[in-house]
């Protein structure tokens, strides 16, 4: 009896009523609620935005892009438009910026100490820029001098020692050639002019074996020119007539790389080995100094200079054609991909081979990277995106990285300087008014 009269009661009747009405009302709304978020959902997660600003009037619906860097050192801060955006992180030094509208960013990436990274990107819908290369250059490099009295300077193949000639001071002035270890920074007496010859020997040159092991002298000893072999590991140090070998009697120019060796004969003729490269001879001139250039013996490009004027190889025609003129230098790059020439004002990059990543460059493509109205004396590899290059008294570094501005930083000032970089130790090392300085690590 007093269960039928709860179950009856007109009060949790009224109670049951309206939580039914409410479920209902409240399931219309979730469905109604439902219908309108999930497709806003779907398209802000599949990265549509509506651009409030396009280059033309109204707005209009965009799918995003972002933007990738890889950045040494490490921990260094992003900004875009002015804003920091993010910081790269601790282990790999690199950020990505996604969920961009695609538009051109002003970008500014820096680091406490170093000189800041500068560029203009622009992204498009569905893709990422990337900038994964980037080096920022400490802003107070220290300098130690290392030698004084030193005159010239030769960096064997495997970066690990360096032969310096100096000269000694006073009216009885004698050469002598030291040898410099890298690794232990440990200078070495090497050989002096008196033991060449005891009357004295005209320094000619100075040349590294490719496998570092040898050093060939070149001396006019009473007006006959000697080549001497020296092996620097060996103690004590002898001198060793060294026998040139020519391919030939009519050989102008030749160059050895590996075990093949490339020469060009008196009637314009290229060879490798006994084979004959070339279908048309090139016009050789008499009096003329040549220089023979091979870089990636397995798929060689061959220059050759004449007094000036570079040629190129062309391997589906088989002869040699103009390249550039005022050629002052030739380097390859420690990736074997790309070749960085110059002149007194210009300095260029030629890709090997097709670069895929950003910026993207096929086989062949040049890139006039630097044009200055001031005389450019040298250009080195720092590493395969970045250059070393003096102007004047000026030492200074190129990005490669040729989209909007191109990053250039001053390093330092010496007189007439000479340089070379160790890709062992990450060093430059200097050479100004017979001192040879060495700088702090470069690169982290």
């Amino acid at each position: 009896m007093v269960l039928s009269s709860i179950y009856h009661s007109p009060f949790l009747g009224y109670n049951s009523t309206m939580t039914k009405r409410t479920r209902t009302a409240l399931f219309i709304a979730c469905s109604i609620l439902f219908l309108i978020t999930a497709p806003l959902v779907i398209f802000y997660s599949s990265g549509y935005r509506i651009d409030w600003n396009p280059p033309e009037n109204g707005k209009r619906i965009v799918q995003t892009g972002g933007l990738f860097f890889k950045i040494e050192p490490k921990q260094a801060d992003i900004y875009l438009n002015g804003k920091l955006s993010k910081k790269t992180d601790f282990f790999f030094g690199s950020a990505l910026i996604e969920n961009l509208l695609p538009k051109e960013y002003s970008i500014r990436i820096s680091k406490d100490g170093f000189y800041s990274w500068e560029k203009k990107l622009t992204v498009k819908e569905k893709e990422v820029a990337e900038g994964k290369r980037i080096i920022l250059i400490s802003e107070n490099l220290s300098y130690d001098d290392i030698s004084k009295g030193v005159e010239s300077f030769w960096l064997s193949p495997d970066d690990k020692k360096m032969v310096l000639k100096e000269t000694a001071t006073g009216t009885n002035s004698r050469w002598s050639l030291k040898l410099y270890d890298l690794e232990r920074n440990v200078k070495s007496q090497l050989i002096s002019e008196n033991e060449v010859y005891s009357k004295g020997a005209d320094f000619m040159g100075l040349e590294w074996s490719e496998d570092s092991k040898e050093i060939y002298l070149n001396v006019v000893i009473r007006e006959q020119e000697k080549s001497f072999v020296i092996k620097p590991d060996k103690s004590p140090v002898t001198l060793t007539p060294k026998t040139i070998i020519q391919p030939s009697e009519n050989t102008i120019v030749s160059k050895k790389v590996n075990n093949n060796l490339y020469y060009l004969d008196k009637s314009g003729n290229l060879f490798k080995n006994n084979e004959k490269l070339n279908k048309d001879p090139f016009p050789v001139k008499q009096e003329t100094d040549y220089i023979l250039y091979v870089f990636r013996d397995n798929l060689p490009f061959i220059f050759l200079e004449e007094n000036g004027n570079l040629y190129s190889f062309n391997n589906d025609s088989k002869s040699f054609e103009k390249f550039f003129d005022g050629i002052k230098g030739l380097r390859i790059s420690p990736d074997q991909r790309k070749l960085a020439y110059f002149s007194d004002s210009e300095i260029l990059i030629l890709f090997l081979e097709d670069k895929p990543d950003q910026p993207s460059k096929k086989a062949g493509e040049k890139l006039s990277l630097i044009r200055l109205s001031e005389r450019i004396e040298d250009c080195i590899w720092l590493n395969s995106d970045y250059v070393i290059f003096v102007v004047g008294n000026k030492i200074r570094i190129s990005e490669i990285d040729e989209r909007d501005r191109i990053n250039i930083v001053d390093l330092k000032e010496y007189k007439e300087p000479e340089i070379f970089f160790n890709e062992n130790s990450r060093k430059l090392y200097i050479l100004s008014e017979g001192t040879l300085y060495q700088s702090e690590t470069l690169l982290p």
